[in-house]
């Protein structure tokens, strides 16, 4: 896991967090973005205060437009919940909290920016923790047979796949890359089967069982 920081953060305890959590950090000067987790990936970390006066001198907007050009997945942390309340911030008792959860909204909304709200700086190393671990490590794709919708015929083949035990997603299409046909896969020896990528013996076996077994 690595984790890019911008020079100007390195006042905060953050990458040293960052360290103790297994990951790694590389300073470098970022032209957009604190934090950089990978090319779609790009973090603005701001602390409850900073957030409300970038949001007064309007340096929070070219910072958003900055987010939303160069990174696909951007993210706009506001840290300090823990220790203060995001709709009183200290150096500022005159804001109004609609004016703030105004510029929250119109981040999400006309920036795309997602916002997260963290604790202090030892939550926002655990929040990028977690991005980086996403990055090495993908969400595993959802199966079909979850999906509520109209399938079509590949999805359908897909989905009757998936209903064999140890058959995700990615095994489903696999097979069907190898056997072109379902009536090639079920017509499979288990030698036949265990050419196809990740399926392996021990799951060849089941699947030839229950395919040859009187109902």
């Amino acid at each position: 896991m690595k984790v890019w920081v911008d020079k100007r953060e390195k006042n905060s305890t953050v990458a040293s967090e960052l360290v103790n959590l297994g990951v790694e950090v590389e300073f470098k000067h970022l032209i957009s973005a604190d934090y950089v987790i990978s090319e779609e990936i790009g973090i603005e970390r701001k602390t409850i205060d900073d957030f409300v006066s970038s949001m007064l001198n309007k340096r929070l907007l070219l910072q958003l437009e900055d987010l939303k050009k160069n990174f696909k997945k951007p993210l706009l942390v506001i840290e300090g919940a823990k220790h203060q309340d995001l709709y009183h911030p200290v150096r500022h008792p005159n804001m109004h909290e609609n004016s703030i959860r105004g510029m929250i909204l119109r981040a999400a909304l006309d920036f795309g920016v997602s916002v997260i709200l963290t604790q202090d700086q030892e939550d926002t190393a655990v929040y990028l923790q977690l991005l980086a671990k996403r990055i090495e490590n993908p969400p595993q794709k959802i199966s079909l047979r979850h999906k509520r919708r109209a399938f079509n015929m590949k999805e359908q083949q897909q989905m009757i796949l998936e209903g064999f035990p140890g058959i995700g997603p990615s095994l489903a299409k696999n097979i069907l890359k190898n056997f072109k046909t379902l009536k090639g896969f079920s017509q499979a020896s288990v030698e036949d089967l265990e050419k196809v990528p990740k399926l392996g013996k021990k799951k060849a076996v089941i699947i030839k069982a229950l395919l040859d077994k009187n109902y």
